[in-house]
């Protein structure tokens, strides 16, 4: 009966320091805000946040916004004579994705992982001024135009990255997308009216012309009348993704 009283306390001693252990570990940290660093070069502004379920599984949900300015990269899919033609061409931009994300390695948000997602975008022009030539018994005439008009898309597709905690803390976060793709489907809307009030044949030259532009991987038709042109844009919408995020774990 003594051992017994001499082993009671040493039982309840040891429990206490059990749970006082347990309670002293810190639980994992299922909350990160970031921001892709990368996409700021093309004026991107973003924020993302996720948000872990299970050791394996996260979703993470982020949206960015282009202010309205220059194209970027527009001499990749216009040539410099085509983007001659676009006078204070200026564009801003919105999207959204939802990406549920699958951990491959140590989980709760670290390692390597894969990501189907969903993404809209949206992208609008400001009025911009538009030059065509027409050409009428041996003269060439420049004829103005304003345009203005606006696209969306929605789109899915597959990323690939890892993420990795920078610290012993492990609050500070790098996300970096190592590839991403995404494809679907996409509607536009666009006119240019001119003062001047147009032939058929001056019709004719100015869908030509616009034909003639050749965007890469966008699918348009061009309507014209006596105010000018109409373009509609019904097709693929394509797009991919990489970049470095940095971000805050809690």
């Amino acid at each position: 009966m003594k051992k017994y009283l001499i082993l009671l306390p040493c039982i309840i001693f040891s429990g206490i320091k059990a749970q006082e252990t347990a309670s002293a570990e810190p639980s994992e940290k299922m909350n990160i805000v970031k921001t892709n660093v990368t996409a700021y070069a093309f004026r991107n502004i973003n924020l993302s946040y996720e948000r872990a379920f299970t050791n394996w599984f996260s979703l993470n949900m982020g949206f960015g916004v282009m202010p309205e300015g220059k194209v970027p990269f527009i001499n990749s899919f216009l040539s410099d004579e085509d983007e001659k033609r676009f006078q204070n061409l200026e564009v801003k931009s919105f999207n959204f994705t939802i990406e549920p994300r699958f951990y491959l390695g140590a989980g709760y948000g670290k390692g390597f992982y894969i990501a189907p997602y969903y993404r809209y975008s949206k992208i609008t022009t400001n009025t911009f001024d538009f030059y065509y030539d027409y050409t009428f018994s041996g003269a060439t005439y420049q004829i103005p135009l304003k345009g203005y008009g606006s696209a969306h898309g929605n789109s899915g597709g597959l990323m690939v990255g890892v993420q990795f905690f920078l610290t012993r803390s492990q609050n500070l976060v790098l996300d970096f997308w190592i590839a991403g793709a995404h494809y679907g489907s996409g509607k536009g809307d666009f006119t240019m009216t001119s003062d001047v009030v147009l032939t058929p044949d001056m019709q004719a030259q100015l869908k030509k012309e616009i034909e003639d532009l050749d965007v890469p991987y966008v699918n348009y038709t061009v309507e014209t009348n006596a105010n000018g042109a109409r373009v509609k844009i019904d097709g693929p919408w394509i797009g991919f993704r990489s970049g470095l995020s940095l971000g805050y774990r809690f």
